[in-house]
């Protein structure tokens, strides 16, 4: 790669006002080094939604996930609380729990039968006997941090630094009135992206800006001319009117309301929110060049024949709108890499809050950085 990690890091000014600021360069999105560095500087250190609360609904649900490269495991105990660990025995660092979710009263690791409970206590260790200096209590799963807001679970891997409150800031307040405990969750999809996963926060970010030449059916029902965009210290909430006058009509049936609102809380979970209707959309990296986007599909509406197929009509519509922007996404990470390209500048009406999103990384970045020559 051209120069050491911090000669690409320092190629970023993110003192910058946006109407004189350049996106971040093109090497961030494929230098494998910026890879590594996210996944210690921004991944491990930010809280990551990782399932639904109804997941974890009941004492003995629990579900697993992947957290900047981490396994763990979310399990709700026989007292009501809801608890995050790393998936890794102690024993020899088999995952406890291989199955994606379900519900138990013990957690037994599959290699050697090691026992733990809900609450990471371990319980059973066969054939231990005679072992000098072995103590359970000291050797039980070693938890993470875990907060449910509304109907999201997040785990942070590292420790300290704010709650997740104190994170979503004025969210909290803002999410209040939109009673997404209306909302039930109906189906999950998931697409591979070959693209890195800033390309695709990018593309949802430029508030609006692609929206009428890339999304033509959702454009039809949104009033591009009022699109606004307000942001925060890490989320972004990009809002529209709402319209049926000369809406498609397989799009217009299924979005409807006063107003869309899309919020994006950094550094990777994004929540498009329509009266009756919601999608979550979760974008993590999978290599330089390779994203997974995971989207939640939920509705207020799931109790008639009528309701399943209109929601499933709705979904359909959700489904466009992703293969367009996979095709695009997977076009500019081709751009990326080009000896054409090395940073473009940013509309000041449309792309505050890509302006925001790659200040918030740089500055993430240089601080993960820190002194570690071994980095260059």
């Amino acid at each position: 790669m051209d120069g050491s990690l911090a000669e690409v890091l320092a190629r970023y000014d993110a003192e910058t006002p946006l109407e004189n600021a350049w996106t971040i360069p093109s090497s961030w999105y494929v230098d494998p080094r910026v890879t590594d560095l996210e996944r210690r500087a921004v991944f491990s250190r930010t809280w990551q939604m990782v399932g639904r609360a109804d997941q974890v609904a009941l004492p003995g649900h629990f579900f697993t996930a992947d957290v900047a490269g981490e396994p763990i495991l979310v399990a709700r105990g026989q007292d009501g609380v809801v608890r995050a660990f790393f998936n890794v025995c102690r024993h020899h660092a088999a995952a406890v729990e291989p199955r994606a979710e379900g519900r138990t009263h013990l957690f037994r690791c599959p290699y050697h039968g090691w026992t733990y409970s809900l609450d990471g206590e371990l319980k059973g260790t066969p054939d231990f006997a005679g072992v000098c200096g072995f103590e359970k209590a000291d050797n039980g799963l070693v938890p993470a941090a875990v907060e449910e807001w509304e109907k999201f679970v997040f785990v942070k891997v590292e420790t300290g630094g704010p709650s997740l409150r104190e994170s979503l800031g004025d969210l909290v307040s803002q999410f209040r009135p939109l009673g997404l405990d209306r909302y039930h969750f109906v189906e999950r999809r998931q697409w591979t992206f070959d693209c890195n996963w800033k390309v695709f926060v990018d593309n949802y970010l430029d508030g609006g800006y692609h929206v009428p030449h890339l999304h033509k059916g959702l454009s039809s029902v949104l009033d591009y001319s009022e699109y606004r965009i307000e942001t925060g210290p890490n989320w972004c909430l990009q809002h529209s009117p709402m319209t049926q006058e000369g809406a498609a009509p397989e799009v217009g049936a299924v979005r409807k309301g006063e107003r869309a609102l899309y919020y994006w809380f950094y550094p990777n979970f994004m929540i498009n929110w329509y009266e009756g209707v919601m999608d979550t959309n979760l974008v993590l990296p999978l290599s330089t060049g390779k994203s997974l986007v995971i989207f939640d599909f939920y509705f207020t509406d799931v109790s008639s024949p009528e309701a399943l197929a209109r929601n499933k009509a709705s979904i359909e519509v959700g489904n466009r709108v992703q293969d367009e922007d996979l095709a695009i996404c997977d076009s500019v990470q081709r751009g990326l890499a080009s000896r054409a390209y090395s940073a473009g500048r940013l509309s000041v009406r449309r792309e505050g809050g890509e302006h925001l999103f790659h200040r918030a990384l740089a500055g993430d970045l240089k601080a993960g950085l820190g002194g570690d020559s071994s980095a260059g």
